[in-house]
């Protein structure tokens, strides 16, 4: 029978949800910051679950298939050195251990990245984890939240194949990468910049039947011949440049040159149902035009095929917590310092433009090349109408200006702030207080044990 009239909305009836466990520590997000967090967590005696909407671990370094650690090092005064220890450090060592590392390589002329292999990482994190005792639930997509009457988060709501659960926590980690809990529980959040814009999504590839010898070095030259081939015509790019490296295996090659953008010309919104379903099409058809481009151009890939799309976008930026403090640009070029410092980020200000990638670093050498991240980033602003006491947030939706977040958004920063939330739990927790209230230096004493660079 057809309807009188198209409703906007309809009655969800009330239900009990029943509870699928109590802990000391619930972690949203099993990304760098998240395995980072519920690790340190479990390690200093909290009981942890991590919580991941997928079956894997890494966040965007698999789900998105970035296959590469950015942020690790710094250039520190003219010399690149790893600044980024601690947790990181024993991931990476088991990442080796199972012959999926890749050494090192320059990026610009100014810095290091870190290429591994996905299905290494996969392994290597479920590793570190349960050993360190955590809880994984794999495929729960988290929904919402239940809130006490003194303002804190009482229960992280959860829709899984077994259908909708709640976990009951002491604490609370936001490393979902949009700071979906933070918009859950009512605490204050930005979105781009002042006027909304956002960093631009990619749809990372990999290529495979690479003949690796005959390609040689053709990540130096691949971006010239795209200048000169789109300006015959012959070829449209999304972007200005592409990042195409060889993997571990130099048979495979990943690819990073698509953008995404919505039918005004802005970043696809990761926040957005319709506009993520559009962004995957799109980012496919990008990758099939890029493909013929690589095999009718570039020596070495004549028979080259698309050997791997992941599972989703990558996506950059959406939500930005507003905490104690935000890390801006002008820390991240200036090499601020804090008195709470957690940690180091050395990645420069990586801005996905319109077109283009805009890069802006810390004077070279002059510099040491690093910024401090201070703990007040990963704590919500406490007001008279948010009152959460028991949330820390890390990650890409940590507390960063947008200009800001382009740094701190990477890898490296995100272990960072993740072991320093994890540990921070599980110090508040035994003191029974806040983890707002804990002291820095107690903080700082364990972090330092824990192997980290405080910088």
């Amino acid at each position: 029978m057809p309807h009188d009239s198209f409703r906007t909305e309809v009655q969800e009836p009330a239900r009990k949800i029943t509870i699928f466990g109590e802990y000391d520590v619930v972690v949203l997000g099993g990304g760098p910051a998240g395995l980072a967090a519920a690790t340190t967590a479990a390690r200093n005696g909290a009981a942890v679950l991590l919580i991941e909407r997928y079956g894997f671990l890494g966040g965007m370094g698999t789900a998105a298939g970035v296959t590469n650690f950015c942020g690790l090092h710094a250039n520190v005064f003219g010399e690149i050195k790893q600044v980024v220890h601690g947790v990181a450090s024993d991931l990476l060592e088991r990442i080796q251990a199972l012959d999926g590392l890749n050494p090192p390589h320059v990026v610009l002329g100014k810095i290091c990245a870190q290429a591994y292999d996905m299905s290494a990482f996969k392994c290597a994190a479920d590793a570190l984890l349960l050993d360190a005792g955590v809880n994984l639930l794999f495929h729960a997509l988290g929904t919402g939240v239940t809130m006490t009457d003194d303002g804190d988060i009482d229960s992280l709501l959860l829709e899984t194949k077994s259908g909708r659960v709640a976990v009951q926590g002491r604490t609370f980690i936001d490393c979902s990468g949009d700071a979906d809990i933070v918009h859950w529980s009512g605490v204050e959040y930005e979105k781009g910049n002042t006027v909304g814009e956002m960093l631009y999504p990619t749809l990372m590839f990999k290529v495979g039947k690479v003949d690796a010898e005959k390609a040689g070095e053709a990540w130096r030259t691949i971006p010239k011949k795209m200048e000169e081939v789109q300006a015959s015509g012959a070829y449209q790019f999304p972007r200005h440049g592409a990042v195409v490296r060889p993997m571990k295996n130099p048979y495979e090659w990943r690819v990073n040159v698509t953008q995404l953008t919505a039918s005004d010309g802005s970043a696809i919104d990761g926040t957005d149902a319709k506009a993520l379903s559009a962004g995957e099409i799109e980012g496919r058809r990008q990758i099939v035009d890029y493909l013929r481009f690589l095999r009718e151009q570039i020596p070495g890939f004549e028979e080259a095929y698309v050997l791997d799309i992941p599972p989703q976008l990558g996506i950059r930026e959406t939500r930005r917590m507003v905490g104690e403090y935000m890390l801006t640009a002008d820390d991240v070029l200036g090499c601020a310092r804090f008195e709470d410092s957690i940690g180091v980020n050395g990645w420069p200000l990586e801005k996905h433009v319109a077109g283009n990638v805009v890069w802006e670093w810390p004077p070279i050498p002059e510099s040491c090349g690093y910024n401090q991240l201070p703990y007040r980033m990963l704590l919500p602003r406490r007001t008279t109408t948010n009152r959460v006491s028991n949330l820390l947030v890390a990650g890409r939706c940590a507390s960063m200006t947008h200009d800001g977040q382009s740094a701190a958004r990477v890898t490296g920063a995100c272990f960072v702030m993740g072991e320093a939330a994890g540990t921070a739990a599980a110090l508040a927790l035994e003191a029974n207080i806040s983890v707002h209230d804990i002291e820095t230096s107690k903080l700082q004493e364990a972090l330092t044990r824990q192997g980290v660079f405080l910088g």
